[in-house]
């Protein structure tokens, strides 16, 4: 009965075409010997050796990764054969097609998160250079901090001031140092004529060494000359220069609330429909936020006006005192005094007690 079933099962397979006639040779041939290797499976399964070959035929079998989906049933044309790498291909395509739109979607964002930027900017540029010519043509008004300006102002001065000390103390060290240059050539040149000139050797020689230590004082007071010079320059490039920057950054502040205060002040004097009222409520929130930003800052400018000029005191008493003394110690001759002037405002170490306060100190 076994035998009838598979007979049975063979002959319901043999595919038939739309004419009536049978496949092709090779088709049928194939079809026959798939239903043999059934029937001599079948007839081997109940021995060990059938187990065997059942096993190799399942292990050698083909391989799921080169098998193909017929649409079309069995025998159907090759158009209806979908090979299953090209269902893999097209989930792959559609995960990079998902991460392209991902990467599309980003940079749609980066853009417009740039362009409002952009727009915010041109809009507040746009206010503050309207509230500048009005300031300038006498039409708009500006909110003005007598006191903070008047010490603004005062600041500008003294910065222009202290430019100009420090414009002249690098001449003098310019100066000074070629000075020094031009001794230590003719103190060698004394040297060198008082041992070439017998009758004039010790003429020669006393000038040589009056020249050798005037060259070595005038080096020691460059020294001095230039921590003097570094001192102002750090004073006057960096602590001033900084205040000023955030008072600039301070009237930029005051510009721009003065352009949002107007702003407000025009939308204020317009018709109360409800387009102009949300316009109200949004230039209220600027104007806010302008004016908590424009008094921080001018807080700021307060605090740094103040700790800057107590510096510019402390700073500026220590090298005046440097300077005075190390010039009166040069040209005195003093040499002692000129070191030990030195060592006092710590441009070398100073042994405690050594040094004696000169009249400058004593007043």
């Amino acid at each position: 009965m076994a035998d009838s079933m598979m007979s049975k099962a063979a002959t319901m397979e043999i595919p038939i075409s739309s004419n009536g006639d049978s496949r092709n040779l090779a088709e049928d041939d194939s079809l026959e010997q798939a239903a043999k290797i059934q029937w001599s499976l079948r007839e081997k399964v109940g021995s060990p050796a059938g187990l065997r070959d059942l096993q190799q035929v399942m292990v050698s079998g083909p391989n799921l990764n080169e098998t193909s989906i017929v649409s079309g049933g069995y025998g159907g044309t090759t158009e209806g054969i979908i090979p299953t790498s090209s269902i893999k291909g097209s989930n792959m395509d559609y995960a990079g097609s998902n991460s392209s739109m991902t990467a599309e979607e980003a940079t749609r964002g980066v853009a417009v998160e740039k362009f409002d930027i952009m727009k915010k900017w041109g809009l507040n540029t746009y206010k503050c250079t309207k509230q500048m010519i009005s300031e300038r043509f006498g039409r708009g008004s500006r909110t003005v901090d007598l006191e903070l300006e008047a010490q603004i102002e005062v600041l500008r001065e003294t910065k222009r001031k202290y430019e100009n000390v420090l414009r002249l103390a690098r001449a003098l060290t310019n100066h000074f140092y070629s000075m020094v240059q031009t001794q230590h050539a003719l103190g060698d040149t004394f040297a060198d004529l008082s041992q070439k000139s017998p009758e004039l050797r010790d003429e020669f020689g006393y000038n040589a060494e009056t020249q050798k230590l005037l060259c070595k004082n005038g080096e020691t007071l460059l020294g001095a000359i230039n921590f003097f010079v570094s001192s102002i320059n750090t004073l006057v490039n960096k602590t001033m220069e900084d205040t000023l920057m955030t008072i600039k950054m301070y009237e930029n502040a005051r510009l721009e609330f003065d352009a949002y205060r107007a702003d407000l002040e025009e939308l204020n004097m317009g018709p109360r429909d409800a387009v102009t009222m949300a316009r109200i409520e949004a230039a209220q929130q600027q104007y806010q936020i302008h004016k908590d930003k424009y008094e921080r800052l001018r807080s700021d400018v307060t605090i740094k006006i103040k700790f800057l000029e107590e510096n510019k005191v402390k700073v500026m008493h220590k090298q005046l005192l440097l300077f005075h003394n190390a010039i009166s110690a040069y040209f005195a001759g003093n040499q002692q005094q000129l070191e030990q002037t030195l060592k006092q405002f710590n441009i070398k170490l100073k042994p405690p007690g050594d040094d004696k306060p000169s009249w400058l100190e004593e007043q």
